[in-house]
């Protein structure tokens, strides 16, 4: 009789708990309730800030698009000119060379080109040594597996006026991979990425 007392109030005990402590707190009051039929409103979507606090990110607005004013007739010509202006510059005209490599790429090949230019600039050391570089391309082919991507061949020599520093050095072989877009409409192609590769 004794055991069965206390089975029953041990019963009562856990019903008394279990109405008590429902998962996630109290039973929301019907105040706090939608009315039936209706749905509780959308979350709206997070703010930049939100966003950034959560993924550690900032979105930035997409690119403004890039304009160039001329493009090749075929992919391989593009390469190949931009290789040949690449390559050929001395110490005065260097910095303006790659600016107008910039203006004649988009994308990565565009950035670099700015890159290089701003570098170039304010080069004391190629300006004070005369430096140059001339050379051409010898070959443009296609990057086997990578479409639109082309590998560039070219045969430079380094001089300079003032310097001795490149003073019989002899021509060398140097090897690019250059990356081309054709711009929409059917228009000509670009080169839209630059690695040289030694």
């Amino acid at each position: 009789m004794r055991h069965r007392h206390a089975l029953a109030t041990l019963a009562a005990a856990a019903a008394a708990l279990g109405g008590c402590s429902l998962p996630g707190g109290a039973p929301p009051s019907a105040a706090t309730q939608p009315p039936e039929g209706t749905q509780p409103p959308a979350a709206s979507p997070p703010t930049k800030l939100q966003q950034a606090q959560a993924t550690h990110e900032y979105p930035s607005p997409p690119p403004p698009p890039e304009h160039v004013k001329t493009a090749a007739a075929q992919a391989q010509q593009a390469v190949a000119a931009f290789a040949t202006a690449y390559i050929n510059w001395n110490a005065a005209n260097v910095s303006a060379r790659m600016q107008a490599l910039a203006a004649a790429s988009i994308g990565q090949a565009r950035s670099a080109m700015a890159l290089a230019a701003a570098q170039t600039a304010g080069y004391y050391e190629l300006k004070r040594g005369g430096v140059a570089n001339s050379g051409a391309v010898e070959a443009v082919a296609p990057l086997p597996g990578h479409r639109d991507e082309y590998v560039v061949v070219t045969r430079e020599r380094t001089t300079a006026t003032n310097s001795a520093a490149y003073q019989g050095l002899r021509p060398a072989w140097h090897v690019a991979v250059a990356g081309v877009t054709q711009l929409t409409g059917g228009g000509g192609w670009v080169v839209s990425r630059w690695q040289p590769e030694n």
